[in-house]
């Protein structure tokens, strides 16, 4: 291999792209809350694929702290559930803020919901020039709106960045099954799917408005293992790992 030809294949695939948690993933292995020692572990990882030259953005669930849905489901007014799932979120950002700064990483949280007092309100504009800088942004509080998913908020928050790929890490499996795996051992994993497939399929990736969403404009998602240390480098060189969304196959 010519030596222009190694250092291509040492370039990451994607240059700007949409890492999606989910707040289960930052929770310790009994109850609910961040796992600081968790927290610092994806910290450090996201510290190497920070210094890969990629311009990173983040969008955290809350279901360590609380899942607006069963909170409807035990009564409570939709809107005000999920208002709550989307302050559950600000709290998990401001946490990754610190971990990732006290591993060296520069990072702005900015936030749907107004707060200046601590983080920074959204703006299109702003993000994208925190990226430019090599600041890794964090995005909370969803769409700022009910009804709304922290799945259907990175699809959005993607397409308005410009991203290239929303990287869908899992901290249970490995990428998309036609099955749960964790009941049906003999469950089948996908390696490519395409979106109308995963739609067709009700497969578990993604909401069916943020999958729509990624279909409409062709943006592309890979669902991989967040507990795999080096995953989401890999991910982002574009290596083959758990199951990738597209277009067609």
């Amino acid at each position: 291999m010519s030596e222009a030809a190694g250092s291509a294949a040492h370039k990451p695939r994607f240059h700007r792209v949409m890492l999606k948690l989910s707040g289960q993933a930052l929770a310790p292995a009994q109850g609910a809350g961040i796992d600081l020692d968790t927290l610092a572990a994806f910290a450090r990882e996201i510290k190497e694929v920070a210094a890969l030259g990629v311009q990173l953005a983040m969008v955290i669930g809350a279901g360590n702290i609380l899942r607006g849905s069963e909170y409807e489901a035990r009564g409570m007014d939709r809107s005000s559930a999920d208002q709550m799932g989307m302050l559950g979120t600000v709290i998990n950002a401001l946490a990754f803020q610190d971990a990732l700064e006290r591993a060296g990483v520069t990072t702005r949280v900015l936030s749907a919901i107004a707060m200046q007092a601590v983080c920074e309100p959204y703006i299109r504009r702003r993000a994208v020039r925190h990226l430019e800088k090599g600041r890794v942004v964090i995005f909370a509080a969803g769409t700022g709106n009910p009804y709304f998913t922290t799945d259907t908020a990175a699809s959005l928050r993607a397409l308005e960045i410009g991203a290239e790929v929303i990287l869908k890490a899992s901290h249970h499996v490995d990428g998309v099954y036609d099955r749960d795996p964790l009941r049906e051992p003999g469950a089948k994993r996908f390696d490519r799917l395409t979106y109308i497939e995963v739609l067709e399929r009700n497969l578990k990736v993604m909401d069916s408005t943020a999958i729509s969403m990624c279909r409409d404009n062709n943006l592309p998602i890979i669902v991989f293992n967040l507990r795999q240390t080096g995953n989401i480098r890999r991910a982002v060189m574009g290596e083959p790992i758990g199951t990738w969304v597209e277009s067609g196959r």
